[in-house]
């Protein structure tokens, strides 16, 4: 499953160039910039700023996580906190904070996710700390939707550590690395107690048995890679194999080793190596392995996400083909943009159909 070679360019340099406004900063191939990235990025938060509704919400308002996807993708892209469409998503996103901390849509039942998405959006605008208070009581908030000791559960529970979408809700591997990623935007270290919670969760989703899982799926594939769930009997998105193995798909391993990364996992640990194993075999930007073309451009965010966190700009696939990363993602995603800037998957499970959500992930990815 490898795609084209990457080029031979020398490794990634960080540079900041000025364009239409905005700072933008980037890994580019030489000293120069790469006109066809920033014309990309330009014309994606151009779509994003035209599709905003008169609210400061986009597709709709009882749904916080995906305006808030969408302003920390603009955020992140180099739009300011005070630019117009920025400051008018946030206040929408304040109108949504409640008196327990959390940041969600109070008739839904999404509010650990929505709650850990407003947590990175809010972080993304916070460089003069007028958010500290906000963030301070969403970071206790989503603690608290744990599943720990607090509900019961044992360190040897499955439901242990992990996250789901809502108040104690089903944990899964995709909210718990949500998760995971609030807390380090709240400050959280890897030696963090929610962190290591979550870990503990996280490694039970992999399909590796050791020390850290001796669930009764751990050892059923075997491949290092990561599914959906361990808990309420565990669930693959893609599947189980003849033998009741969950099987493995990319958008989760990359999730669960980025999760680890951040929870302080190293590189040598038996549970990174073999994710980077997995990784290897399928390393691909043509579709999500595992789920073809569903959920791609989640993948694409976590894609960028790990490999950023692992550190490596360049990686070598299990052929020995050498990928730099970044280039290909910048590649494939030049090459699928639509005319009007968006990003759209014309597979639309997950609301990827949703030209806002898939185009916020997109430009997610590029960030890294």
């Amino acid at each position: 499953m490898l795609t084209r070679r990457s080029s031979t360019n020398p490794i990634p340099a960080l540079v900041a160039v000025l364009a239409g406004g905005l700072v933008w900063l980037h890994h580019a191939s030489s000293a120069e910039p790469d006109q066809k990235l920033l014309d990309a990025r330009t014309r994606a938060i151009e779509f994003l700023k035209s599709a905003q509704q008169a609210d400061g919400t986009w597709t709709t308002a009882n749904s916080p996580g995906i305006t808030g996807l969408v302003t920390t993708s603009l955020l992140r892209s180099g739009v300011s906190p005070d630019d117009p469409c920025v400051s008018k998503a946030l206040d929408f996103l304040k109108s949504q904070v409640h008196k327990d901390g959390g940041i969600y849509f109070e008739q839904g039942n999404h509010r650990n996710y929505e709650t850990c998405i407003s947590i990175m959006a809010f972080k993304a605008a916070n460089a003069d700390g007028r958010y500290d208070e906000l963030l301070k009581q969403a970071d206790t908030y989503i603690r608290d939707q744990q599943w720990d000791e607090g509900e019961g559960k044992e360190k040897d529970d499955p439901f242990y550590g992990g996250a789901g979408y809502g108040s104690k809700s089903r944990p899964d591997l995709s909210n718990t690395s949500f998760l995971i990623d609030a807390l380090k935007a709240g400050g959280a270290g890897p030696d963090d107690p929610a962190l290591q919670k979550a870990l503990a969760f996280v490694s039970r989703c992999q399909n590796l048995e050791s020390p850290a899982n001796i669930t009764e799926f751990a050892a059923k594939i075997n491949d290092g890679g990561f599914y959906y769930t361990i808990a309420a009997g565990g669930s693959s998105m893609a599947g189980a194999n003849a033998d009741g193995g969950l099987r493995s798909y990319a958008s989760m391993t990359y999730a669960g080793l980025k999760s680890m990364v951040y929870a302080g996992v190293g590189p040598e640990d038996p549970r990174v190596k073999a994710a980077m194993n997995w990784i290897k075999q399928h390393y691909t930007l043509s579709e999500n392995p595992g789920m073809d073309q569903a959920g791609l451009y989640y993948y694409y965010q976590t894609f960028a996400k790990a490999l950023d966190a692992i550190g490596e700009p360049e990686l070598t696939a299990a052929d020995g083909t050498k990928h730099l990363w970044r280039t290909d993602l910048q590649s494939q995603l030049i090459k699928v943009q639509q005319p009007n800037g968006s990003w759209v998957n014309a597979t639309p499970r997950w609301m990827e159909g949703d030209p806002h959500l898939a185009t916020a992930y997109a430009l997610l990815a590029l960030a890294h």
